[in-house]
């Protein structure tokens, strides 16, 4: 059992080992804490660096924690997180990136779904004339449903095979992403593919002079005010689409807003509404619990008694990294971890416990 000094001391700090910043004045904001502060005791919740939560556009909780972290991949030590601390968004980023192609797209600078893929990289014309690829589209990319070979979830970051890995070390990523043989019919099943992101870079890229992390701070993190941001790249100096940005928590936060208000900011449309309309339709189941749009993933949480489903859309990145807007309720969460040594269903875990226990049941549907 925990003495009640303990129990009050983990409320105030927001749950963490140390909190900076927490919010706690209102009832919600002190429930939260307190749901939260009992699962990270009870061994549900560990690993956790920071969680926020809006509703209604305001902010309700914000908590961080210290942690082991790292920078994909570059151990970083004992961090104490804070508003103004970067954080990896891992494949988090593909959503932003869905995002920046809808920008460029309204601007006339990319092509559009319908085009077909091998057009848009007459550098390799050779692959373009190999049989079946002529049936590749944009909108192939955007799902993820191009029939590619690839695997980055069956076989381990980090370890000969995956795809992602090999992509890296390619000496032209591009090709390596193109040359993969077709396996399934496209736009028939989803998989999981970093090269999907990689492509959709380089083409927001070609189509506006600019690399992906310019363009986005143009279009994107400065009409929304972002602070600092980092984005990894490989070794020829590419930026690393699929999962190399690091954001300040709040900025995370801020892009749930953002897709709360159709593509509005204080009132100036910053992403075309339709474009956030087409990226949260679902194009592809991937399993009996969630589907993929264009670079966002969508679902729904069951939570209460009787459980009851709570729609969802949001991205999703390794280690605990999440961002899960819930319309029904007017909610962004941004959720950092630091799992990533952790299972997938580790990770999947931790989260369904943070948002099931600690955020939705404190936050009543606004609809």
């Amino acid at each position: 059992m925990v003495s009640l000094d303990r129990r009050r001391l983990l409320i105030a700090l927001g749950g963490g080992l140390i909190a900076a910043r927490s919010v706690h004045a209102q009832p919600v904001s002190a429930d939260i804490a307190q749901r939260l502060a009992d699962a990270e005791q009870g061994g549900r919740v560990f690993g956790l660096h920071a969680l926020l939560v809006n509703q209604g556009g305001k902010l309700v909780f914000a908590h961080y924690e210290k942690g082991n972290d790292e920078a994909r991949g570059r151990p970083l030590g004992e961090v104490a997180f804070a508003p103004d601390v970067l954080h990896d968004l891992r494949s988090v980023s593909k959503s932003i990136v869905g995002l920046a192609y809808g920008i460029a797209l309204a601007d006339g600078k990319v092509p559009p779904p319908e085009a077909k893929l091998y057009e848009q990289f007459p550098e390799y014309a050779d692959l373009a004339g190999q049989p079946g690829r002529d049936r590749l589209t944009i909108h192939n990319v955007l799902s993820m449903t191009l029939g590619l070979q690839w695997d980055e979830l069956s076989i381990p970051y980090g370890t000969p095979g995956n795809s992602e890995d090999a992509m890296d070390a390619a000496p032209d990523r591009f090709r390596y992403i193109l040359e993969q043989p077709i396996v399934t019919e496209p736009g028939t099943k989803w998989t999981y593919c970093g090269g999907a992101t990689a492509l959709l870079g380089r083409l927001i890229a070609k189509g506006t002079g600019d690399d992906l992390p310019t363009y986005c701070r143009r279009v994107l993190f400065d009409p929304l005010q972002f602070g600092a941001f980092e984005w990894h790249r490989d070794r020829h100096g590419d930026p690393i689409a699929a999962s190399g940005l690091r954001l300040l928590p709040p900025d995370l936060l801020k892009i749930g807003q953002l897709m709360l208000a159709s593509g509005e900011w204080n009132g100036r449309r910053v992403v075309p509404a339709d474009w956030i309309k087409r990226v949260t339709t679902p194009v592809v189941k991937i399993d009996a619990g969630r589907s993929y749009g264009y670079q966002w993933y969508m679902g729904d949480m069951s939570v209460g008694t009787p459980p009851q489903p709570d729609h969802w859309f949001g991205g999703i990145g390794w280690g605990g990294q999440r961002l899960y807007v819930v319309p029904a309720r007017d909610v962004v969460t941004v959720i950092h971890c630091g799992n990533y040594n952790r299972s997938g269903m580790e990770q999947a875990r931790v989260i369904r416990t943070i948002m099931s226990e600690a955020v939705l049941p404190n936050l009543a549907s606004r609809t």
